[in-house]
């Protein structure tokens, strides 16, 4: 066994993989910062261009209460758009592959809904619901969402092989059988793929939505507030917390999808 490796029951493991993932990254952001401070304060660039990393971290330090505050809210806004949009999408991916003629049906929805500029549908949905409930803000956030869980799940549900289905069914496996047995197994990294890509588009979705009225907490509201104020730093300082909160949303979907398609080690 070479040096470089580590050996765990059932896999073998570099052990330089997870140090060139940790530490590339770090190296790199580090290196943009150090040239984005660099370029900022050697050109004495205004504060309305572009602040420096320097002020946008004072201002993060200044402000922590109220950037945690914000993202709780449009991090609570984005998980509840992204829990029902990806139950709407799987149900309606599962029922479409079961019956053609509702794909038929749904596709041209699937469409519109892809093409939707849906933040513009904000003000209305203020208007329908109410400019003091997050009602609209998750309305937002679940259509972003179901448009890749549908089309990633119910393209995973047709991944499965004549050639698996019919070994089923020379088993006599039940239909119940084959979906768990067959067609989830093929299905699921397909919708793993389509909930990482929507966990980030629920955080933009109920970001931007606040944009356009409704309740002032929240993160979008405070970009606007200290922008329309000329606090740029500060304004920056709340995209850094929606920032962390998309890659929040982001690993927490990929954490799930590691423990549920993870290989165990063999016995």
């Amino acid at each position: 066994m070479s040096a470089a490796t580590t050996t765990i029951p059932g896999r073998v493991i570099a052990r330089g993989t997870a140090w060139r993932t940790v530490v590339g990254p770090v190296v790199l952001g580090v290196v943009v910062i150090g040239l984005w401070q660099g370029l900022v304060t050697g050109l004495d660039v205004d504060e309305y261009i572009v602040p420096s990393p320097a002020d946008i971290v004072g201002q993060v330090g200044d402000n922590l209460g109220s950037i945690v505050s914000g993202s709780l809210h449009t991090g609570a806004n984005a998980l509840i758009g992204l829990v029902v949009g990806a139950v709407v999408g799987i149900l309606g991916a599962v029922v479409a592959g079961v019956w053609r003629i509702v794909d038929t049906v749904v596709a041209p929805i699937v469409a519109a809904l892809a093409v939707m500029p849906i933040v513009a549908l904000a003000p209305v949905l203020y208007t329908m619901y109410g400019a003091d409930k997050e009602t609209a803000r998750q309305i937002v956030a679940a259509i972003a969402v179901i448009v890749p869980v549908y089309v990633n799940t119910l393209r995973g549900l047709r991944q499965v092989r004549p050639v698996h289905r019919d070994l089923m069914r020379v088993y006599a496996a039940s239909a119940r059988q084959q979906q768990l047995a067959v067609t989830l197994p093929t299905a699921a990294p397909y919708v793993f793929t389509g909930l990482r890509i929507a966990s980030s588009l629920a955080v933009i979705s109920a970001l931007v939505a606040e944009y356009f009225g409704g309740p002032i907490s929240g993160l979008g509201k405070s970009i606007t507030s200290s922008a329309a104020s000329s606090n740029y730093s500060l304004a920056w300082a709340y995209v850094v917390g929606a920032i962390v909160l998309g890659l929040v949303f982001y690993c927490a979907a990929l954490a799930v999808e590691t423990a549920f398609t993870r290989h165990r080690p063999m016995p």
